[in-house]
């Protein structure tokens, strides 16, 4: 019994971290899937006016968004978007080496 919880646990873990290292910006997570491949529900419900926040996408991703599904504007809103260079990588601040974000202004 306590084999199998501890090996369900280590399984767990390795999933959710390997789901968070790239979860914003891999094509399969549910935040590419909602916001370039909606269902009739999700558009029905942005229609009622529900807003959907995409948090920490890069500026490619919003541009893209904005490009391929305009007629959702007011339904989308982008909070922490990753700035990247022309490469699409993450810039970085030359003094504390975070990666840089645009500033939305919601904390």
């Amino acid at each position: 019994m306590k084999l199998h919880l501890h090996i369900s646990l280590v399984v767990m873990l390795t999933v959710t971290n390997v789901a968070h290292a790239n979860e914003f910006e891999s094509p399969k997570s549910w935040q590419m899937s909602r916001l370039f491949h909606p269902t009739e529900a999700d558009l029905a419900s942005e229609k009622k006016g529900r807003i959907m926040i995409y948090d920490g996408v890069t500026d490619k991703t919003v541009d893209r968004a904005l490009d391929e599904h305009f007629d959702r504007i007011g339904a989308l809103m982008f909070t922490r978007t990753i700035v990247t260079d022309d490469t699409g990588n993450p810039l970085r601040d030359p003094e504390t080496n975070e990666i840089v974000v645009e500033e939305d202004g919601c904390d």
